[in-house]
């Protein structure tokens, strides 16, 4: 029973592929419509891409162009090919601007290009792109079902860009690049005021502020220390009970030990 069962379900298999290459070959755009749509449904979604591909042209102008639209971009979407999902769906949307699918489409079309932000490490270009275009949805729709979802996508792309700029700036103090350090956290704290790591971020500018002083060259270091004391004076008052407390401490008793030795020179 077994080795019949197998034997049918192969027959099955074989049938429904040669079906599939007929219809491929075949020059009649209907069937192909019919199988790809029946394809959709079952989840095949690149077999369903390739005869979608095959006749979008041909159904340009016809009544079941825009249904036909639709799908070949949600068969991108579900392939996770969202470049080219994306643009189908921004094709579509400006196709038929009266279409019920109008929102989805256009959620769909911005969401694709959020897939397509990279890790954090990397250029953060299409992450920029991403934002831009989630916010034109925003606007577009302020009251779409999808607003919730949009604002959450966009915080955290924001949250991507912060990270980035973070990881710049602290690259600079690791490497002891200080000056470039302070001014990279300068720029952050400037750019991302409600950031969850502007303490952190507020740390390694006075840490990089305190080396830069304490290595300065002698006609330089008082400046620099009175600077440093400065950024201290800052985080002490923002974040006086920071998981950073006790090297700050320590770095503003450094300090002022060195800066003794300015005040008896004077």
């Amino acid at each position: 029973m077994k080795k019949i069962f197998y034997i049918l379900i192969t027959c099955a298999i074989f049938s429904s592929c040669s079906e599939y290459q007929k219809v491929i070959k075949n020059e009649e755009i209907a069937p192909k419509f019919k199988m790809g749509e029946a394809l959709y449904k079952e989840g095949k979604f690149a077999k369903a891409n390739r005869l979608f591909e095959q006749i979008v042209p041909s159904y340009r102008g016809k009544p079941q162009a825009e249904k036909l639209m639709y799908l070949n971009a949600m068969s991108y979407y579900k392939l996770k090919d969202y470049y080219i999902s994306g643009y189908h769906f921004e094709r579509f949307a400006s196709s038929y601007p009266k279409s019920e699918k109008l929102e989805e489409a256009s959620f769909l079309a911005v969401k694709s290009y959020y897939m397509l932000s990279p890790i954090y490490s990397k250029d953060q270009s299409e992450t920029t792109e991403a934002i831009e275009k989630i916010q034109e949805f925003i606007n577009l729709f302020p009251n779409s079902e999808y607003l919730v979802e949009a604002n959450e996508l966009v915080k955290e792309l924001d949250f991507k860009l912060e990270k980035k700029a973070y990881s710049i700036a602290k690259q600079y103090n690791l490497i002891s690049d200080f000056q470039a350090s302070i001014k990279s956290f300068d720029n952050f704290v400037f750019e991302f005021p409600g950031s969850s790591l502007r303490e952190d971020a507020m740390f390694y500018k006075l840490d990089s502020a305190f080396k830069l002083a304490i290595n300065s060259v002698e006609y330089k270091k008082q400046n620099r220390l009175e600077t440093a004391k400065t950024y201290y004076t800052t985080f002490k008052e923002k974040y006086s009970n920071s998981k950073y407390i006790n090297d700050v401490e320590n770095m503003a008793t450094d300090i002022e030990e060195e800066l003794k030795n300015y005040s008896t020179k004077s």
